[in-house]
């Protein structure tokens, strides 16, 4: 796959909540950067876990895992940077979801089954497949006009997830479609359960966290200004409607294969603007 880490210089300084015209679409993605910031620290250790259980022959896909961490460990950083300074802007409560969902997490790492685990890893990471296409080619209305440095933010992370799309699917099914019997139950039909209850159990959190956000911008808005929030909010919706749900609804069908996605244009070209930086300054 050829996976490089990189170390992205992003100034989130002067990023403001509102970074974007649309401002349900900006409080939708950064109530989605709450996510990353336990979720990948927790992915990292699940590998790690996975990494033993690998049959032999599986050389390549363990360099691909030690990229896929590498990846992940710049992700969240970058993540817990920039929802600091979203949530010094009037957003205190967004440190509350974060730790609920670690919780959460910690408790998988507990009292769940490496499969389990697994599944749901691979349904994260098929979430960002989807994104990561979605950023290169449609989101273009969305972020016309848009903050640059929380645009490099997102598109350099959801071109990351694409570029990665295949290591969970790879790992799961290694570990656990074997024979017939495997492939049918685990390959396909315990996969897709871990997809959905990654699905909703994230969307869960994205929900609670986008109508925290919404309301406390309310608080200070005109019957005018929250005319154009609900104009918005309609606005994101139809979106989501119409390209994310139909695109997500294919990781579900027993055909699915990540790696089989075709790059979006420009996607590996954007990318390489970030592969300059050295490691240590980005610590």
């Amino acid at each position: 796959m050829g996976i490089v880490i990189r170390y992205p210089r992003i100034d989130f300084s002067k990023v403001r909540a509102h970074w974007a015209p649309n401002i349900a679409f900006a409080q939708f993605q950064n109530a989605t950067s709450i996510i990353p910031a336990p979720v990948e620290p927790w992915l990292i250790k699940v590998l790690n876990i996975a990494m033993e259980r690998l049959p032999a022959g599986s050389e390549q896909l363990r360099e691909d895992m030690t990229a896929f961490i590498g990846q992940e460990s710049q992700h969240y950083r970058q993540h817990q940077k920039f929802n600091k300074v979203i949530a010094a802007q009037g957003y205190p409560r967004l440190a509350e979801f974060e730790k609920k969902l670690a919780d959460d997490l910690e408790g998988f790492l507990r009292n769940r089954s490496l499969k389990f685990m697994l599944a749901y890893a691979d349904g994260f990471e098929s979430l960002g497949a989807v994104q990561g296409g979605i950023w290169f080619g449609q989101m273009d209305a969305l972020i016309e006009g848009a903050d640059a440095n929380a645009v490099d933010f997102w598109k350099w992370h959801m071109a990351e997830e694409f570029e990665h799309r295949e290591v969970c699917f790879q790992i799961y099914h290694r570990i656990f479609s074997r024979g017939l019997w495997g492939k049918i139950w685990n390959g396909y039909f315990y996969r897709v359960y871990g997809c959905i209850y990654a699905m909703f159990h994230l969307r869960g959190y994205m929900a609670q966290m986008f109508s925290y956000l919404i309301e406390q911008d309310r608080k200070a808005m005109t019957d005018a200004e929250q005319a154009v929030l609900d104009r918005d909010i309609k606005a994101l919706n139809n979106f989501q409607l119409r390209v994310f749900f139909p695109q997500l609804l294919k990781n579900l069908l027993p055909w699915y294969d990540p790696g089989k996605k075709p790059t979006p244009a420009g996607l590996f070209d954007f990318l390489r603007r970030f592969e300059k930086a050295e490691p240590a300054l980005n610590r």
